[in-house]
């Protein structure tokens, strides 16, 4: 962790930046913390957003000790040595378990005696929703809130607190690549600026930053070449199977400093929403140059995004796939939940009902659903008529 982190980490939830739904006089979370009622939290955003840091403050607001754990190497009998040292104590500890997602399930319930008793204060963080990970136990006792992406607005109002009390100088070309740069990470912007500082204590220049920092953080590039601009007329232009105008804009993307993984990840959604099965083979080469990019790097990672680029423009298109998942999230999400039926269910009570393809040649006529539904419709593009001919050809057998 830098200098500057340590330095300009808030001390009061008033402090915080670019989390107000949390910090607000308003909010919920901020009415708790001053009544000093605080439950177990769960915290989910990106890097950056402040997870630690709010944690950290709750603990100093309410004066509380701070204990802070990674679930990737968490020791229980750790876990268990802090709880312990608070037995008697009227001061309860705040534990904070980075990663939390990770923890096994028998870690998770060592956590529920403490948390139900209240002999320590949970706060677990994640940069993914824990509440996919989590037992119901875990979440059943704990409460939810996601902290969100800091803009750019919050990263340049830390920066101008930074400048006030460093003063150095800065253009606008630099002030502009340290903020996009960063993708809404409050971590990696001061993490940089602490050490372009070391660089030159009293000017930060753009090729200072650039030379620790040659490619940028963030899906997308500076405010002049708008990340949505620049992908949206990307992909549209690779959908569109215009060669040369994907290359162009490919080529304004890694110009500016695009983050290629973000490129190549872009290139596999389109290969499986815009080309699917009219050339299933997409979606293979698509996710192997998103492999070897990670791997690779600027400048030979370019080769490969104009390959991968040249191929899905010249792939047949079929947005097939994608309507028809699009079709079925929408009616599970409008319709009562439909009735497995029994002879399909794991544990069937209707030994003997369900037919067995295998038994028949390898297709036999039989209910799935207990309602006749119709979500996808092939438009017989590329190789999606070979896979309508194997379906006919399947269901034709007696």
């Amino acid at each position: 962790m830098s200098d500057l982190t340590i330095r300009f980490r808030p001390k009061k939830l008033e402090d915080v930046v670019g989390q107000l739904h949390l910090t607000s006089k308003d909010s919920a979370l901020y009415k708790l913390v001053k009544k000093r009622k605080i439950p177990h939290l769960l915290f989910f955003g990106p890097p950056g957003s402040g997870k630690t840091t709010l944690a950290k403050v709750i603990a100093k607001e309410i004066g509380s000790d701070f204990y802070e754990l990674d679930a990737t190497n968490l020791k229980i009998d750790k876990l268990r040595k802090i709880i312990q040292k608070y037995k008697n104590s009227l001061i309860k500890p705040l534990i904070f378990i980075d990663e939390i997602h990770r923890l096994s399930k028998n870690q998770q319930e060592t956590l529920l005696i403490p948390m139900e008793k209240n002999e320590a204060l949970i706060i677990g963080a994640s940069t993914e929703n824990p509440y996919f990970t989590l037992t119901n136990a875990i979440r059943s006792r704990a409460f939810l809130f996601e902290l969100k992406p800091l803009d750019n607005d919050s990263l340049l109002s830390l920066f101008k607190k930074v400048q006030s009390e460093m003063n150095f100088n800065i253009d606008k070309e630099a002030l502009d690549y340290l903020i996009t740069s960063s993708n809404k990470d409050a971590r990696a912007m001061l993490n940089l600026l602490d050490y372009a500082l070391a660089l030159d204590e009293k000017n930060i220049t753009l090729e200072n930053l650039k030379s620790l920092r040659p490619v940028s953080l963030k899906d997308g590039v500076s405010s002049k070449d708008t990340h949505y601009d620049l992908i949206s007329a990307f992909i549209k232009s690779v959908r569109g199977s215009d060669i040369d105008a994907s290359l162009y804009y490919l080529a304004r993307m890694i110009d500016s400093g695009e983050n290629p993984e973000f490129i190549a990840r872009r290139l596999v959604i389109l290969s499986s929403e815009d080309i699917g099965n009219a050339n299933p083979n997409a979606l293979n080469l698509a996710v192997s140059a998103m492999e070897a990019v990670s791997k690779i790097g600027f400048p030979e990672a370019s080769i490969i995004l104009s390959q991968i680029t040249i191929y899905l423009c010249s792939s047949p298109k079929s947005n097939s796939s994608y309507k028809a998942i699009k079709k079925a999230l929408d009616y599970v999400g409008k319709n009562e939940k439909l009735e497995i039926l029994d002879y399909l269910k794991s544990k069937s009570s209707c030994k003997g009902r369900y037919l067995y393809v295998h038994d028949f040649g390898g297709y036999v006529k039989q209910k799935y659903l207990s309602k006749d539904l119709k979500f996808y419709e092939s438009l017989g593009i590329g190789f999606e008529k070979t896979l309508n001919e194997w379906i006919d050809k399947i269901k034709g057998k007696k």
